[in-house]
């Protein structure tokens, strides 16, 4: 039931191999080995998984059908791996490696029939329910369970506090009906009688002094006219600006007037010309002071200081409580579950999806199970190291990502470069790819904005005063008569997918470099709009798919591409989906140094950072530097 069992050194040196096909397998796992993820990893309809052993440099990877369900992987892998481990260990040592032929065949085929033979056992075997002991009543000690006179109760749920409420409204007006009766002065004295009483007293004084007034008043008033006792109820208001069915002409901004063609945006000359180039990189402040190799080496002597004289170190820091655990030997994984545990904590707290934070440990425990570290080394820096190189790793882009030169190669093949953005409800689509679109001129390309969002009121007004604000910065008499930004609406209501499309047509046929196409926001589970956005994409097949989300979420990022994916390559109909291609990260400004969100939405897509919007004006538009975001999460 195994494609291939194979096992090679970090060297790339293949000293056992298992085929039982004869598929090409060497691009699968060179995708595993790139990813570095723990547990199961798909690619081309093959399941991989891998196991490191890191005394000896070996990695053992296992691939099999996506489609077969294998509970025994795990178990196999683990046997495999002390098996040939414990056989061939005097021919692994680093001293004397002698990499000859290993007969490990008929020792595979034992354990893999035991395996399937406990896999099968497993399967058939009743799901045991759980016990006391793994129970949560289980923790409860009998103390907290006594109660005792006098002591504070512990504060109720909301529920019942919303019902000890209504009560409580219910028995206030329980007593209003029962003080306008008569019969409540049968009930038995309680303690706000007397007041009660003297209440209604001077309430019932109060009322005849009116009413003697009112009787007076009425016989000297004279009696009213026919036409005054017929008009009777209120009057309706007649507000100010209210407007009505004649205003609707002037109320219309669908098409430009006369007057509104003359912009009273007022260009601001100190941003003209500072976008020129590439997008600089993300400054990412942090309150901790700055980070550097130098801050390391002064925790480590300070420790040995404090060590020397036996005295406890209350220093702060993620990594503090584990500064004591150094010496030369294999690191376990019991070693490293306090740094594991303070370390994911950590990272949850920095915004890092839940889920993601987990696998990162997982990933950096399996990289570092049985790993010898030095005398001079610690746990603490030896976690820190290798935790800062996978989330370098992960924010890096795994492509070459360069716009202006796709741009620049577009123009001179003779077509436009389209780029298409998608995303939720009020993320700021319309407002980064207004400042992408001023990165653009500002680089001497013109730009084409096609409003496909046909749903949300005052979309295509927005972007057409952006376009008047842009092009009032890049005038045509600068350009030699040339509108560097133009806006291609069809207004409401209609299909947008075919208004990209003609969009990308007008702009092939009039020479326009780039086409920005503006979708509409959408949540991730309503189909029928994910439905139309895959639509778009297949029919158009856009140069660059940009999914735009804010630096605010957390585990909800995890969601929105996860199923923005998903619906791409489910409604698409097509063998080689179109799916997202970058990410645009907006609203970076507001989260301090909780970046979290990057980290989640790279890991889940595998795809760069293109874009991160930090601000509201033209000019806060930067490029993501890795380093400094990991130094802002680290921290």
């Amino acid at each position: 039931m195994l494609d291939l069992f194979t096992i090679f050194t970090k060297g790339g040196i293949v000293l056992w191999c298992f085929r039982s096909t004869n598929q090409l397998f060497a691009p699968s796992v060179n995708a595993l080995i790139k990813s570095e993820r723990s547990g199961v990893y798909d690619h081309d309809g093959l399941s991989l998984q891998y196991k490191l052993d890191n005394e000896f440099e070996l990695v053992f990877v296992v691939a099999f059908q996506k489609i077969l369900q294998l509970s025994y992987i795990d178990k196999f892998l683990s046997d495999v791996h002390l098996e040939f481990r414990d056989r061939y260990k005097n021919d692994l040592r680093v001293d004397n490696r002698n990499y000859g032929d290993f007969e490990f065949t008929a020792d595979f085929r034992r354990i893999l029939e035991r395996a399937e033979k406990w896999g099968r056992q497993q399967a058939t075997m009743p799901k045991q329910m759980r016990s006391y002991e793994d129970s949560a009543k289980s923790k409860k000690t009998v103390a907290s369970m006594i109660e005792r006179k006098g002591e504070e109760k512990p504060p109720a749920s909301k529920k019942s506090v919303k019902i000890s409420e209504k009560k409580k409204v219910e028995l206030a007006d329980g007593d209003g009906v029962d003080s306008s009766s008569p019969k409540s002065s049968s009930n038995g004295p309680e303690p706000g009688d007397d007041l009660i009483m003297e209440s209604r007293k001077k309430f019932a004084e109060k009322m005849m002094g009116k009413g003697g007034k009112g009787s007076k008043v009425e016989k000297q008033k004279s009696p009213k006219s026919p036409s005054q006792q017929q008009k009777s109820g209120k009057q309706m208001r007649v507000w100010d600006l209210g407007g009505n069915t004649k205003d609707l002409p002037n109320l219309d901004r669908s098409k430009d007037r006369p007057e509104d063609v003359k912009s009273d945006f007022t260009p601001n000359d100190q941003i003209i010309g500072s976008m020129r180039g590439g997008i600089q990189d993300l400054d990412v402040e942090s309150d901790s002071e700055d980070y550097s190799e130098e801050d390391d080496d002064d925790e480590d002597e300070a420790y040995e200081a404090q060590r020397a004289k036996k005295q406890q170190s209350n220093r702060s820091g993620m990594f503090s409580m584990f500064k004591g655990l150094v010496g030369s030997k294999n690191l376990t994984l019991d070693d490293m579950q306090p740094a594991l545990d303070k370390l994911r904590d950590h990272l949850i707290g920095k915004n890092v999806a839940s889920d993601i934070a987990q696998k990162l440990c997982d990933s950096v425990a399996g990289k570092l199970e049985g790993k010898v570290i030095g005398t001079f080394d610690t746990i603490a820096t030896t976690v820190k190291n290798t935790l800062n190189e996978a989330l370098v790793q992960i924010l890096s882009p795994k492509r070459r990502v360069d716009i202006l030169r796709d741009c620049l190669e577009a123009k001179r093949v003779g077509r436009p470069f389209v780029m298409s953005f998608c995303g939720v409800n009020g993320v700021g689509k319309s407002t980064n790819l207004a400042k992408i679109c001023f990165w653009l001129i500002e680089n001497n390309l013109s730009v084409l904005i096609a409003a496909c969002d046909t749903f949300r009121a005052g979309a295509v007004e927005q972007l057409r005063t952006h376009m008047r604000h842009l092009n009032a910065l890049h005038p045509p008499e600068k350009h030699g008569g040339r509108n560097m930004v133009q806006l291609y609406e069809k207004g409401y209501g209609k299909d947008a997918a075919g208004i990209a499309m003609e969009a990308i047509r007008y702009a092939n046929d009039s020479k326009i470099d780039v086409v920005l196409i503006d979708t509409a926001g959408r949540m991730q589970d309503n189909e029928p709009l994910m439905r139309a956005l895959a639509k778009l994409i297949k029919v158009n097949e856009p140069d660059l798919v940009l999914f735009v989300g804010e630096a605010l979420v957390g585990n909800e990022a995890v969601d929105q591409l996860v199923k923005f994916n998903q619906a791409l390559a489910d409604y698409s109909s097509s063998d080689r989906p179109h799916i997202i291609d970058g990410i645009v990260l907006t609203k970076f400004d507001t989260i301090d140094d909780k970046v979290g969100a990057a980290i989640s939405m790279t890991y889940i897509t595998g795809q760069p950072i293109v874009f991160v919007g930090t601000g509201q004006t033209y000019t806060d538009l930067k490029a993501l530097n890795a380093k400094a975001v990991v130094h802002a999460l680290m921290k």
